[in-house]
């Protein structure tokens, strides 16, 4: 029948060898199969490897099939896939590190109050998921003329912890003498030396290059409001909270106070 028989294609001698692929890592030493040239990966240009011998040398030899050996047996190098990126680590509008995933937790018996609503809104824009992580309310007060008696009902203890934000506390003010009166332990009174806190937020982020000055004796923001051209402070404040998106858009002792009456409240009773 003669040497091939029937089928010219059978017999195992007609198969082709399968060349394995390799990953061509970092300081992998090959040898390029045609030119003799030996030398370790270091890295890609061109759709080409870089192999670089023993004494420096860099050559640069394309991705053919069987194109290399490693350990004298003929293979092909692929690229490596790329490591995928990690995610940049989000981070909330005050800065803190966000944390994915995780609902509101139950809320804690203490409290932070603030003077008023626009205080609470700030703070919200700000400081609110982190609150939320934390468990803390912030609760606005309608100024703090009857802070004494509010802090006695609210009856502060160990695990029922209470800050207060107050607007322009320097000495010597109104508010630092009611503030001066609350002396319990579990009570934090802090705050910022701005009329309001409106002041709070940078100039630069109303695209203003400072507060007006408004004269003793008119209301701090119907001042404002006269020298900004704006009609009613309902519409300024709709515009200031507007432009706030992190803690950069305002001022530090702002920033400072409510991370100490934020790090007060949630200190474990």
């Amino acid at each position: 029948m003669g040497r091939y028989g029937d089928d010219v294609l059978a017999g195992d001698w007609r198969r082709r060898k399968v060349i394995p692929e390799v990953d061509a890592e970092p300081d992998l030493v090959v040898e390029d199969a045609d030119s003799g040239f030996c030398g370790a990966v270091v890295g890609f240009e061109s759709g080409a490897v870089v192999l670089a011998d023993r004494h420096g040398r860099r050559r640069n030899f394309p991705l053919l099939p069987a194109a290399f050996l490693l350990d004298g047996h003929p293979v092909t190098l692929r690229r490596p896939p790329r490591a995928p990126v990690p995610a940049a680590r989000r981070r909330t509008a005050s800065g803190s590190i966000a944390v994915d995933g995780v609902t509101a937790r139950v809320a804690r018996a203490g409290r932070i109050w603030v003077e008023g609503v626009h205080d609470a809104a700030l703070v919200e824009r700000i400081w609110g998921d982190d609150l939320r992580i934390e468990g803390v309310v912030v609760e606005p007060l309608e100024g703090i003329d009857g802070l004494g008696a509010q802090v006695r009902e609210f009856d502060p203890g160990p695990g029922r912890r209470l800050g207060v934000l107050v607007d322009h506390l320097v000495p010597g003010s109104k508010e630092s003498r009611i503030v001066a009166r609350v002396t319990s332990p579990y009570v934090l009174v802090t705050g910022h030396p701005y009329v309001d806190v409106w002041q709070a937020v940078k100039p630069a982020a109303l695209g203003i290059a400072a507060w007006p000055v408004v004269p003793p004796g008119r209301p701090w923001k119907e001042g404002v409001c006269a020298a900004l051209g704006v009609a009613e402070p309902t519409d300024l404040w709709r515009r200031i909270l507007s432009r706030v998106n992190t803690f950069a858009d305002v001022e530090t002792p702002l920033i400072n106070a409510m991370e100490r009456l934020i790090d007060f409240v949630t200190e474990p009773g």
